[in-house]
């Protein structure tokens, strides 16, 4: 058990950069950390740290020990803040980001029933179709359709859902597919190209170069709802907008897209943050 202290006092006196202000940090004296330091440098036969008066500096050895320590410690702060939870209230603020869409039908009601289920809850809902930068608007948790490139984001797969191409029903009925105009989202860019599989028909590729394009999930929608073209819905949205839309292909699929929840924290995530990635998840796996 002493091993283990003095590991993690070494990890937090490499994050504080002295020893004095790791004795700040553990509320212990100077003395107290100093003397753990040089135990832990005696039982393992190695000097972890160069100290002058002025500066500290990690030997090779320090190094690669130290790395080990900082998961010993990230192991323990993430268990204490998983037990603290089972007691704990999420509370405070949360800002949340999602494409409109999603928004809309999936997100905004969870968050509804959170509030009235933790009464301390204080959630910011920002939609946008646009992947706003996290640091720049201050947010907590996104809700995406597909991966992060960023390494400096955490990511969870939550669920899928799958697009479906639709028109206004008597647009559809009345002309040939490639006769239809295309409304795109600005994530597809104007040169659309879809393939389509079926379980009993033959799989189908479809290109066309979009007549409008733009960049808010209702306009498109609009759009296509005012017979100006055929465009993707989301099948969770489909029973909103049902029977003026119908799919324009009912026996073929495109492939499903898979929905992420991200968050920028590097440690434990705040309650609040992962009371609502749970319960979105929830959700979706019952979509399914």
């Amino acid at each position: 058990m002493n091993r283990l202290r003095q590991m993690s006092i070494f990890a937090h006196i490499v994050e504080a950069g002295s020893i004095s202000a790791a004795a700040d940090t553990l509320e212990l004296s100077k003395s107290v950390v100093s003397q753990h330091l040089k135990a832990l440098e005696t039982e393992l036969g190695l000097t972890l740290l160069k100290r002058t008066t002025r500066r500290q500096a990690l030997t090779e050895a320090g190094r690669s020990f130290y790395s080990r320590c900082k998961d010993l410690n990230c192991i323990i702060d993430s268990a204490w803040a998983e037990a603290q939870e089972l007691v704990a209230e999420p509370t405070g603020r949360v800002r949340i980001t999602a494409p409109n869409a999603l928004m809309e039908t999936l997100i905004t009601p969870i968050i509804g029933d959170l509030m009235q289920q933790y009464p301390r809850l204080e959630p910011e809902l920002i939609s946008s179709d646009q992947h706003i930068d996290f640091y720049e608007h201050d947010i907590d948790l996104a809700i995406r359709v597909g991966p992060s490139k960023s390494s400096n984001l955490k990511q969870r797969r939550l669920g899928q859902f799958r697009d479906v191409l639709c028109g206004e029903a008597s647009l559809v009925s009345s002309t040939a597919l490639d006769d239809l105009n295309y409304i795109s989202n600005h994530w597809q860019g104007r040169q659309i190209h879809h393939v389509f599989t079926s379980k009993k028909e033959a799989n189908q590729e479809y290109r066309k170069e979009a007549r409008c394009m733009t960049n808010s999930f209702h306009s498109s929608l609009s759009l296509v709802t005012q017979g100006a073209g055929i465009g993707l819905v989301p099948d969770f949205y489909l029973p909103l907008v049902s029977p003026k839309l119908v799919p324009v292909l009912p026996n073929h699929h495109l492939p499903p897209n898979s929905i992420y929840a991200l968050n920028p924290f590097s440690q434990s995530v705040p309650m609040s943050v992962n009371v609502c990635i749970k319960a979105i998840e929830e959700q979706l796996v019952m979509l399914v």
